[in-house]
């Protein structure tokens, strides 16, 4: 049996641990990126679009670290009115969305008093809180 592998003093063989470090390094960067595109693709912008304020409710609408601390131990699928307990009326109401199929999603931000590049996103399907997510600037 043959062996294809070059002899050690052969002109190529100093040439195969590079090329094999520099794959395992573009494997890595595949693996570790998930498929994400390096170049923004046209959807970024219709994300972006569907983030920006459709009505401003109380421009000075702030969330506190306490109110905050509240908010995180409200269960998901508890009413809305438990959640206007703790955060009152929010800054401002993103423009409505499906996040699951044939439901339709209410989204209201809450600018966040210690920190004000952050926005707390809160989702209502209907009368239910479904969950929140942060948004930094």
């Amino acid at each position: 049996m043959l062996s294809t592998r070059p002899p050690l003093d052969s002109p190529t063989a100093p040439l195969i641990k590079p090329l094999m470090a520099g794959g395992a390094l573009l494997l890595a960067v595949v693996v570790l990126g998930q498929g994400q595109s390096l170049i923004p693709s046209r959807s970024t912008s219709t994300a972006a679009s569907t983030e920006t304020c459709e009505a401003i409710i109380r421009s000075d609408a702030r969330l506190s670290r306490d109110q905050l601390a509240k908010l995180l131990t409200i269960p998901e699928r508890d009413t809305k009115e438990n959640v206007r307990k703790v955060v009152s009326e929010p800054y401002c109401r993103l423009a409505s969305m499906e996040v699951r199929a044939g439901v339709k999603s209410e989204r209201e931000i809450y600018p966040l008093a210690f920190d004000p590049t952050t926005q707390l996103i809160l989702l209502y399907e209907g009368d239910e809180y479904a969950g929140y997510r942060f948004k930094v600037n």
